[in-house]
């Protein structure tokens, strides 16, 4: 076995990426989340701070929102560094829904990159993660309408299929991969796993109609990672098929302290689940900062400052940056909208620091996140699948140790920001 870490994963956005780091520390494995590549310096500080050698190593990036040279720059570098590493698998983590279009991140162009650093030709690619509510059946993709909410195929789910830079309208992942440039896409259908399936040079498509089908992927993404080192794409199922083929026992998890001080979150996801929590989140003062006065540097900074005040004063704050329902759409594009929300989130806790604050929305949790100037993230506890808090590792004192909920438009349950604040 690889003296090093076991596996490598990047998070194409922060959301996902604490996903993973939350499966993989469940399982009692020590994993640190980096947020760009790390110096040497960085890695030691990392073990560092949690008492040992790394198991597993994350980089959290913004792939999904990016165009495809973009893209290229961005995992050019990733991908030497966990071929430095030796990582046996390098997972590319990509959202379980796999939203991805050919010009906004693009999987194929994050597979011909990656796959360079690594000697494996086999390239799997793990559809559906049942613990969130995802399954992949006979290639095609299905998706829970929030947590427990009726199971739709991928183009026919209520927000996927509209989705406002990614809309999902094919089903069939093979064909969706190749739309954007990644055929042929071969496929293994779960009643294989009965029988156990083998490696096949190129990229394959594995499903996961349930729980059981992932100690069969596992070990075939392990044995394959024993013979050479691979490349592996899909959810934070990935991880969790590795753990299942290893019989790594998912760890007691500590409770949530109750949170010391006021809690700001900040909901920039347009998803109707994310809509319900905002309603829900009774015990928060509710701002509403629309994407106009995130752009406007005056308004900006006014708005924060108000936010700040209320924070001062002792209570929970939620900033609405998402269009309200039914209003018209704003000309600035998503990805511009979700910076203004980072330099917004820094103003406000320059003039009040927090221990604990939530994000929604995966576009604007990178961006947020990156804003912030942190080096790490570990894993802290969860609220939920898919709901992970990640504890920010920090050069500034005021900013090292804050806890920090990253959720996507899609996770949650109704009251999690309420449980946030508990």
């Amino acid at each position: 076995m690889n003296a090093g870490p076991r596996i490598g994963w990047y998070g194409d956005d922060f959301t996902g990426a604490t996903d993973t780091l939350a499966v993989l520390t469940q399982a009692g494995l020590r994993a640190m989340l980096f947020l760009g590549v790390p110096s040497t310096g960085r890695q030691a500080a990392a073990e560092h701070a949690l008492g040992g050698a790394l198991a597993a190593v994350g980089i959290a990036g913004a792939a999904r929102s990016m165009d495809p040279a973009a893209m290229e720059r961005e995992l050019e570098p990733v991908g030497a560094y966990f071929a430095s590493l030796r990582v046996p698998v390098l997972h590319y983590k990509v959202c379980s829904t796999f939203d991805s279009a050919p010009g906004v991140g693009n999987i194929a162009v994050a597979a011909r990159v990656l796959r360079k650093h690594v000697a494996n030709d086999f390239l799997p690619i793990v559809g559906g993660q049942p613990s969130l509510g995802r399954y992949c059946v006979f290639s095609n993709l299905f998706a829970a309408a929030g947590r427990g909410g009726t199971v739709e195929r991928i183009d026919r789910h209520p927000t996927m299929r509209n989705h406002p830079s990614t809309p999902m309208a094919e089903a069939d992942l093979r064909q969706h991969l190749a739309l954007q440039g990644l055929e042929p896409v071969a496929a293994v259908h779960y009643p294989s796993y009965a029988v156990g399936v083998k490696a096949a040079a190129g990229a394959v498509l594995l499903d996961v109609a349930s729980d059981d089908d992932l100690p069969e992927i596992g070990r075939l993404l392990w044995d394959e990672a024993q013979r050479e080192r691979l490349l592996a794409i899909g959810a934070s199922s990935v991880a969790q098929a590795l753990i299942a083929h290893w019989r790594l026992p998912v760890q007691a998890q500590p409770a949530l302290p109750p949170a010391q001080g006021p809690v700001l979150v900040l909901a920039g996801s347009l998803s109707p689940v994310t809509a319900r929590q905002v309603q829900a989140a009774t015990s928060f003062q509710r701002f509403q900062v629309s994407p106009a006065q995130l752009l406007d540097e005056a308004s900006s900074s006014a708005a924060a400052s108000s936010l700040a005040r209320a924070l001062r004063e002792g209570r929970n704050v939620l900033a609405v940056t998402a269009p309200p329902e039914g209003s018209a759409k704003d000309s600035a594009g998503g990805a511009e909208i979700a910076q203004a929300s980072a330099r917004f989130l820094r103003q406000v806790l320059r003039q009040h620091p927090l221990r604990r604050i939530g994000i929604a929305g995966g576009d604007t949790s990178s961006l947020a996140v990156q804003g912030l100037g942190a080096w790490g993230l570990s894993y802290a506890g969860a609220l939920g699948p898919g709901v992970a808090l990640s504890r920010v590792h920090h050069d500034e004192p005021a900013l090292d140790g804050l806890v920090v909920m990253l959720k996507g438009g899609q996770m949650g349950s109704e009251d999690v920001f309420e449980q946030l604040a508990r």
